[in-house]
């Protein structure tokens, strides 16, 4: 079998075998779903992969796509990067490494770990360990910046006008 098929997906005996490793038995929807998340670096929220994997011609319900993707947060198959309540992206590199994400668009982009430098972390409350450490760097588009200043400004002056 190919290491690439025809639609530019992993192979899936590579694909499961990977599966394997990480503990994971291989049924066909969870290496369907792992071939559309590992085909290349990016991040995906779970309707990401819902839409790729139905595109690529691939059967598989909503909850089986959550549930792969939090088997796989939970083996280390993934990462899940939490920007905001009920957003959650699914990244395949594990490696330690920080993230921006623009409020404005929704994307999320790495961060390498050489570049954010921590100078101090509290101490754990007692009985605990620091397990890891996510920075997540919101940001947003310029013009969007300061088209909300200017509009925070004017709202400010309104309510000012009409407590006057």
């Amino acid at each position: 079998m190919s290491q690439i098929s025809d639609k530019g997906l992993p192979g899936w005996e590579q694909t499961a075998q990977r599966l394997r490793q990480a503990g994971i038995q291989p049924t066909t929807q969870r290496v369907d779903i792992a071939r559309v998340l590992f085909a290349r670096h990016r991040h995906l929220c779970a309707e990401d992969v819902l839409r790729e994997v139905t595109a690529a011609g691939f059967r598989v319900s909503k909850a089986t796509v959550y549930n792969t993707l939090g088997l796989f947060a939970r083996r280390g198959l993934v990462r899940e990067v939490i920007v905001e309540p009920g957003r959650v992206f699914y990244d395949p590199n594990t490696q330690p490494h920080h993230h921006f994400y623009n409020v404005d668009t929704g994307e999320l982009i790495d961060v390498p770990s050489s570049e954010c430098t921590l100078q101090q972390l509290p101490a754990p409350p007692e009985g605990t360990t620091t397990e890891a450490v996510d920075v997540i760097i919101r940001i947003r588009n310029r013009e969007t910046a300061e088209t909300h200043s200017r509009a925070g400004i004017a709202q400010l002056v309104e309510q000012r006008t009409r407590n006057a």
